[in-house]
Protein backbone atom coordinates (compact mmCIF):
# COMPACT_ATOMS: atom_id res chain seq x y z
CA UNK A 1 0.00 0.00 0.00
CA UNK A 2 1.40 3.46 -1.15
CA UNK A 3 2.02 5.87 1.97
CA UNK A 4 -0.15 8.76 0.46
CA UNK A 5 0.04 10.87 3.87
CA UNK A 6 4.10 11.00 3.87
CA UNK A 7 3.94 11.42 0.41
CA UNK A 8 1.53 14.77 0.98
CA UNK A 9 3.90 16.17 3.69
CA UNK A 10 7.25 15.88 1.32
CA UNK A 11 5.24 17.76 -1.17
CA UNK A 12 4.44 20.42 1.49
CA UNK A 13 7.85 20.55 2.87
CA UNK A 14 9.62 20.77 -0.80
CA UNK A 15 7.34 23.18 -1.74
CA UNK A 16 8.37 25.33 1.34
CA UNK A 17 11.67 24.83 0.67
CA UNK A 18 11.65 25.93 -2.74
CA UNK A 19 10.16 29.01 -1.64
CA UNK A 20 12.57 30.42 0.90
CA UNK A 21 14.14 33.67 -0.52
CA UNK A 22 12.24 33.15 -4.01
CA UNK A 23 9.16 34.66 -5.30
CA UNK A 24 7.47 31.78 -6.83
CA UNK A 25 5.55 32.17 -9.95
CA UNK A 26 1.51 32.39 -9.43
CA UNK A 27 1.12 29.94 -11.95
CA UNK A 28 3.44 27.73 -13.43
CA UNK A 29 4.05 23.89 -15.62
CA UNK A 30 4.50 21.43 -12.55
CA UNK A 31 6.90 18.30 -13.49
CA UNK A 32 6.36 15.14 -11.17
CA UNK A 33 8.83 12.46 -12.06
CA UNK A 34 8.63 8.75 -11.75
CA UNK A 35 10.70 5.71 -11.66
CA UNK A 36 9.85 2.46 -13.01
CA UNK A 37 10.42 -0.87 -10.76
CA UNK A 38 10.17 -3.15 -12.94
CA UNK A 39 12.91 -4.22 -16.32
CA UNK A 40 9.61 -4.92 -18.64
CA UNK A 41 8.01 -1.36 -18.77
CA UNK A 42 4.90 -0.44 -19.75
CA UNK A 43 5.80 3.00 -21.20
CA UNK A 44 2.98 3.50 -23.86
CA UNK A 45 0.82 2.12 -21.66
CA UNK A 46 1.23 4.23 -18.41
CA UNK A 47 1.75 7.37 -20.50
CA UNK A 48 -1.70 6.55 -22.84
CA UNK A 49 -3.50 6.88 -18.96
CA UNK A 50 -1.63 10.03 -17.76
CA UNK A 51 -2.67 11.92 -21.22
CA UNK A 52 -6.23 10.73 -21.04
CA UNK A 53 -6.38 13.08 -17.60
CA UNK A 54 -4.83 16.02 -19.68
CA UNK A 55 -0.66 15.09 -18.16
CA UNK A 56 2.37 15.87 -21.25
CA UNK A 57 4.52 12.89 -20.95
CA UNK A 58 8.18 11.85 -21.47
CA UNK A 59 10.92 9.24 -20.69
CA UNK A 60 14.41 8.41 -21.21
CA UNK A 61 13.90 4.94 -20.71
CA UNK A 62 14.87 5.26 -16.95
CA UNK A 63 12.21 8.25 -15.42
CA UNK A 64 8.62 9.14 -16.34
CA UNK A 65 7.52 12.64 -16.40
CA UNK A 66 4.09 13.52 -16.44
CA UNK A 67 3.86 17.26 -16.59
CA UNK A 68 0.14 19.35 -16.22
CA UNK A 69 -0.09 23.08 -16.81
CA UNK A 70 0.06 25.47 -16.06
CA UNK A 71 -1.41 25.57 -12.67
CA UNK A 72 -1.83 27.32 -9.65
CA UNK A 73 1.57 27.44 -7.49
CA UNK A 74 0.39 26.36 -4.13
CA UNK A 75 0.71 23.48 -2.55
CA UNK A 76 -2.62 21.90 -2.09
CA UNK A 77 -2.94 22.30 -6.11
CA UNK A 78 0.62 20.49 -6.90
CA UNK A 79 -0.53 17.68 -4.12
CA UNK A 80 -4.27 17.21 -5.72
CA UNK A 81 -2.46 16.98 -9.50
CA UNK A 82 0.41 14.39 -7.60
CA UNK A 83 -1.61 12.54 -6.17
CA UNK A 84 -3.92 12.03 -9.55
CA UNK A 85 -0.95 11.04 -11.35
CA UNK A 86 0.34 8.62 -8.66
CA UNK A 87 -2.88 7.11 -8.66
CA UNK A 88 -2.77 6.71 -12.15
CA UNK A 89 1.26 5.07 -12.13
CA UNK A 90 1.23 2.86 -9.36
CA UNK A 91 -0.49 -0.03 -11.32
CA UNK A 92 2.52 0.41 -13.89
CA UNK A 93 4.59 -0.19 -11.16
CA UNK A 94 5.74 3.40 -11.09
CA UNK A 95 7.05 5.31 -8.10
CA UNK A 96 6.93 8.90 -7.41
CA UNK A 97 10.41 10.63 -7.20
CA UNK A 98 9.46 14.07 -7.00
CA UNK A 99 8.56 17.32 -8.82
CA UNK A 100 9.41 20.78 -10.10
CA UNK A 101 8.61 23.83 -11.89
CA UNK A 102 9.41 24.06 -15.23
CA UNK A 103 11.06 27.01 -16.65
Amino acid sequence: MHDYRTQRADTFETFRQAGKGVKLPATAVVVFFFVAEEVETRWSAVEKALRAKGFRTANDGEVLEARIGPVTVDPETIWQWERLATEIVLPFEFWPDGWELDD
